[in-house]
C-alpha cells in the first residue's frame, strides 16, 4: 500500500529535526531515524496501532515525545500528522475535514 505523507505533516517533522539537531549534535539525524522507523512499521502493519480520532490511528516515536498519526484509506495510508504528544493535541483535525 502506497503511503502519502501531507506537506504539513512533512513540515512538522523537518521542522521537529532542526529543533533536536541544535539541541545537541546528531539529535535531529536521530530524531529523522526514528520517524522513517515509523513510517516503515506504519507501512507493514497499518493495523497494528490502535485508533486514536474517528478514522485516524497513532504510531506512538520511541525516545521522543511525538506520535505520527495517519489514516488507512481504501488506495493509500494517509499521514495527517507528525505532532507533538505533549502540544496542542487536536491541531491537525483542522487540515483533514471529517474524522
Amino acid at each position: 500500500m502506497r503511503l502519502v505523507i501531507d506537506v504539513e505533516a512533512q513540515a512538522e517533522a523537518t521542522e521537529a529535526a532542526i529543533f533536536y539537531e541544535h539541541c545537541r549534535p546528531g539529535l535531529g539525524h536521530d530524531f529523522t531515524r526514528a520517524v522513517e522507523e515509523g513510517l516503515k512499521q506504519i507501512g507493514q502493519r497499518p493495523l497494528l496501532w490502535r485508533k486514536f480520532k474517528g478514522r485516524f490511528r497513532r504510531y506512538i516515536l520511541r525516545r521522543f515525545p511525538y506520535a505520527i498519526v495517519y489514516a488507512i484509506e481504501p488506495d493509500r495510508l494517509y499521514v495527517a500528522a507528525v505532532m507533538h504528544a505533549k502540544r496542542k493535541p487536536d491541531y491537525w483535525l483542522s487540515r483533514v475535514g471529517e474524522v
